[in-house]
Order: structure tokens, then C-alpha cells, then sequence
């Protein structure tokens, strides 16, 4: 896990397309690669080494499709944890471990991780919460989502 920020010369101007390009949607193609690639001015397998390299370097944390559980009868929830600096790592490597977590961040604050958990029904936030609680013997404050927004998010190019 990234937690500082990349140095300023880590993207190129191609690097930030992919980023921007990506936040609208990704082809379902039979070569989806081949296909963004085209649209970027890139080759399938530069397009793909980049990706890797993003993913290296820790501007990309994951790549793959974003399910919307609740439109499938589920459900999604904000989580926070206050975690000792010295257990960080080792709560961090538990929390990431659960399927139920689709990412997590840390912040600079005493509410220093934070994390979404995703469930195929609505109970099973809680089930997951408490299990997270048990395992690390901290507490899994939780922000279920009173209203949905979306936001884009582009580097400059």
C-alpha cells in the first residue's frame, strides 16, 4: 500500500489518459485492451505494460469492474478505524483479507483507516464489521450512505 504521494515525474501525459480515460468505462470487447488502446493512441501490449506499471507504482491500487451492490440486492457501507501506527500494517493485512472489503485508504487522522465494505445482502454489513472487530479487537465504526453522489475524478494531462 502507497502512502506517500508519487513523485511529480512518475506519470507521463499517457499514464494520465489511461487514469481519465478509465474513470468512464472500460470496452466489453472481445480484445478490450486493443480496443482502449486504439482510443489512446496505444498499442494492446504497451497499454497493458502500463497498467502493470500504474499498478506498480501505487497510482492504481486495483484494476477490474465496480459492481454495484445495492443494485443487485446488497449493500455497501463507509467504515472508519482508529488503529495504533505500530498495528497499522498487520490490521491493514486483515481488513484486506476479507472478500467483503472492496478498498480501503489510510488518512492522516485518529480515524486513520478507512475502507468500504460490499455485501451480497444488506445483514451481512454487520456480519462482516464484527468479524473485522474480533479479529483485530478494535472498533469498526461504520457510515452507512444516506444519500449516493458521484464523482469524477481526472488528473491533468
Amino acid at each position: 500500500m502507497r502512502r506517500a504521494p508519487l513523485p511529480a515525474d512518475s506519470l507521463d501525459a499517457a499514464d494520465r489518459a489511461i487514469l481519465n480515460a478509465f474513470q468512464a468505462g472500460f470496452p466489453v470487447v472481445s480484445r478490450p485492451f486493443a480496443e482502449a488502446g486504439a482510443a489512446l493512441g496505444l498499442s494492446e501490449d504497451e497499454l497493458v505494460t502500463r497498467i502493470a506499471r500504474l499498478r506498480e507504482v501505487g497510482a492504481v491500487t486495483r484494476f477490474g469492474p465496480f459492481f454495484d451492490a445495492e443494485a443487485m440486492g446488497g449493500a455497501f457501507c463507509l467504515c472508519a478505524m482508529e488503529v495504533p501506527a505500530d498495528r497499522f500494517d498487520t490490521v491493514v493485512t486483515l481488513v484486506n483479507a476479507l472478500p467483503e472489503v472492496a478498498h480501503n485508504y489510510e488518512r492522516a487522522h485518529r480515524l486513520n483507516l478507512w475502507f468500504v465494505l460490499a455485501t451480497e445482502r444488506p445483514e451481512a454489513i454487520d456480519s462482516a464489521a464484527d468479524r473485522i472487530e474480533r479479529e483485530t479487537g478494535l472498533k469498526v465504526l461504520r457510515f452507512p450512505k444516506e444519500r449516493e453522489f458521484f464523482i469524477g475524478f481526472r488528473v491533468a494531462v
